[in-house]
C-alpha cells in the first residue's frame, strides 16, 4: 500500500523539498528527450499511457468508431504506432533504472473488456504499476462509477493486484462521501490530480489518509514563462507527480496493489419525528357566535356557560 512517508506528504508544495520522489506521466503526444530528462536525479518512475477506452477494430469491418472504412484504417495505425512507442519507452525506462507504470484512459463501455483490452496491451508485469484513469463523473465522456468498481476488480481477478485510482478532486470527493456505493474504488490508492501550490484540509477524505502520487503540475498550470516545476528535455505539458515518500520507499511500495484500509461509516442520522402539539378543546357558545377553548380567556362566550360545560366533561 502507498502509504505516505511521515513528514513528506505535505499540503503545501512538497515538490520543493529534496526527499520526495518525481514521477512523470505521459501519453503518445508527449516530447521526451531521455538524455536530458534522466539528468533529473529526483526522477524515480515514469508512467505512460497505455490503452484507452475499447479496443479498435482488427478487420474495420462492419460497425466500427471510425465513419469511414479510410478513417478506420488510420485509427488502426494510430494504435499501432502507439503501442510501438509504448513498448519503446518502457524498454528505455525500465533500462535507466526507473520504475513503470501504465493506465487505463476508461471510457463508456463494457468495463471487463476494457480491462481486458488494458492487460493485452499493458502487459504489466508484477513490479509495474497498474491505473484506472477516470477522469470525471459524466457518464457521456468517461467510465460511470459503477463500471469502475468492475474494471477494479476484474484487475485483481486476473493479476491477483488492484490499480491505482488517478481522478480529479471532485470526483475524489464524491466517491469519498459516497464510499459505502463504491466499496473499491474508495480504497485504491488514489493519484490526485490538482493544479495547486497547495491543497490544506484536503486529507483525510473518505478512505484516504493521503495521497499515493500528487500530479501538481501539467499544461494547465505550466507554460514558457511560469511552472511549478520543470523537467530538462520535455515541453510545459508534460505531467509532473510528486510522492508522499522517497525514492527507495517508493520503489518498495510501488506495484504491491493492495487496498487502503476501510474507515467506519459515518452513523446514520436518526429519522427526524415532528413534534406534536398538544391537542385543543374547542368549544362553542350557546349562541353559535365564536369558538372557546378550555383553558384560555372565553371571549364572547357567557361564563356560566363555559363553566358549566367545563364541569360535566370534568366529571366524566
Amino acid at each position: 500500500m502507498l502509504a505516505p512517508q511521515r513528514g513528506l506528504a505535505v499540503d503545501l508544495e512538497p515538490w520543493k523539498k529534496p526527499e520526495p520522489a518525481l514521477v512523470i506521466d505521459a501519453y503518445e503526444l508527449n516530447v521526451v528527450d531521455w538524455q536530458e530528462m534522466l539528468k533529473d536525479k529526483r526522477i524515480a518512475g515514469f508512467v505512460s499511457k497505455a490503452s484507452d477506452g475499447l479496443p479498435e477494430s482488427f478487420s474495420c469491418t462492419g460497425e466500427h468508431k471510425g465513419d469511414s472504412f479510410a478513417h478506420c484504417k488510420t485509427m488502426w495505425r494510430k494504435y499501432a504506432v502507439s503501442r510501438e512507442l509504448y513498448q519503446t519507452r518502457r524498454l528505455v525506462a525500465r533500462a535507466s533504472g526507473l520504475l513503470w507504470g501504465a493506465y487505463h484512459l476508461a471510457r463508456p463501455g463494457n468495463p471487463i473488456e476494457q480491462a481486458n483490452h488494458f492487460l493485452a496491451y499493458a502487459e504489466p508485469a508484477a513490479d509495474e504499476l497498474m491505473v484506472l484513469d477516470i477522469e470525471g463523473i459524466d457518464p457521456e465522456n468517461f467510465m460511470s462509477l459503477e463500471d469502475g468498481e468492475i474494471f477494479a476488480q476484474h484487475i485483481k481477478t486476473r493479476t491477483g493486484r488492484y490499480p491505482m485510482l488517478y481522478t480529479n478532486h471532485s470526483t475524489a470527493r464524491h466517491i469519498a462521501d459516497h464510499r459505502a456505493l463504491y466499496p473499491i474504488l474508495s480504497r485504491l490508492p488514489l493519484w490526485y490530480a490538482r493544479y495547486k501550490p497547495g491543497i490544506r484540509n484536503v486529507f483525510p477524505m473518505g478512505n484516504w489518509d493521503s495521497y499515493a502520487l500528487w500530479q501538481f503540475s501539467s499544461g494547465a498550470n505550466c507554460n514558457k514563462r511560469r511552472c511549478p516545476y520543470r523537467i530538462s528535455g520535455t515541453l510545459p505539458d508534460i505531467d509532473v507527480n510528486v510522492a508522499p515518500m522517497d525514492a527507495a520507499r517508493l520503489k518498495a511500495e510501488w506495484a504491491k496493489g493492495d487496498l487502503v484500509p476501510a474507515k467506519p461509516l459515518p452513523p446514520e442520522p436518526a429519522p427526524s419525528i415532528p413534534a406534536l402539539d398538544p391537542p385543543v378543546l374547542m368549544l362553542v357558545s350557546a349562541s353559535g357566535t365564536r369558538p372557546a377553548c378550555i383553558g384560555a380567556q372565553a371571549i364572547g362566550v357567557d361564563a356560566m356557560t363555559t363553566s358549566s360545560i367545563g364541569a360535566r366533561i370534568a366529571s366524566r
